[in-house]
């Protein structure tokens, strides 16, 4: 049996330990920032909500929105009611934290990689609040279909459109050289 040269791997092994590095190093940053606001929801959770109410009252649904001081969530009110509580999973972070460490594991880190970075946060923040959105108004008009599209329906656009940035990164942006193969 042929073993592989540990130096065929290095790029690989170098790409997951700093992508794993990265990543449970934000991750720990992010809990110890969520909890410093516990009971209560943590400031991006409530701006993203409060967001998402000026986007639902743009589009109609005039909405506003109320800190449960009491568990780590939004509330989205619609017509005197509570229609969604936004959880600080619900804020998009942590699938950011996951963007970019990706990003920054596969470098290089430099001017390009930074306004990259930037860019694709705010695609992913406005498509979390359009998510909300659409949570919202499925809440409202097809509550049976709630726990389906906020489980999976929306979580796998998200991660589609995370792994959408990462290809566009990698073959538009990133400095890498191809390596030839035989």
């Amino acid at each position: 049996m042929k073993t592989l040269p540990l130096k065929e791997f290095k790029p690989t092994i170098l790409f997951l330990v700093k992508f794993v590095g990265i990543y449970i190093v934000a991750n720990l940053l992010y809990g110890i920032y969520v909890t410093a606001y516990a009971p209560g929801p943590d400031p991006i959770t409530s701006v993203t909500s409060q967001q998402t109410a000026v986007a639902l009252g743009i589009c109609g649904w005039p909405s506003t929105t109320e800190d449960n001081e009491k568990k780590p969530t939004t509330l989205l009110i619609y017509e005197g009611k509570s229609i969604l509580a936004i959880y600080e999973g619900c804020n998009g972070i942590n699938i950011m934290i996951i963007f970019v460490a990706f990003l920054f594991a596969f470098g290089p880190i430099g001017k390009p990689l930074l306004i990259f970075a930037l860019a694709g946060i705010i695609i992913i923040h406005l498509m979390n609040l359009a998510r909300i959105s659409l949570l919202f108004w499925v809440t409202l008009y097809l509550p049976n279909l709630v726990y389906f599209v906020h489980k999976y329906l929306f979580t796998a656009i998200l991660f589609v459109i995370v792994f959408v940035l990462w290809i566009v990164w990698v073959r538009k942006f990133s400095k890498l050289k191809e390596v030839s193969t035989l």
